[in-house]
């Protein structure tokens, strides 16, 4: 089953690209901060949400792995 179809699996792919676009523009902001509209405007967006919401975004990715260790 696809991670488009199971809705545990969806928010696990979610979050990690949160958390990715986040740790790349503290790298290096330049390569997300270009692309602000567009389609790659998505990536500038998620590192935006991972930076502003990052207890909630921790929060979340703590019962995340919670959920998929011990749940499943």
């Amino acid at each position: 089953m696809s991670a488009i179809f199971n809705f545990q699996s969806l928010l696990t792919v979610i979050l990690l690209l949160i958390c990715t676009c986040a740790y790349i523009r503290s790298l290096a902001p330049s390569i997300l901060d270009r692309n602000k509209t567009g389609l790659l405007g998505i990536f500038w967006k998620c590192a935006r949400i991972g930076e502003r919401k990052s207890p909630y975004v921790a929060i979340c990715c703590i019962v995340m792995a919670f959920s998929i260790l011990f749940i499943q």
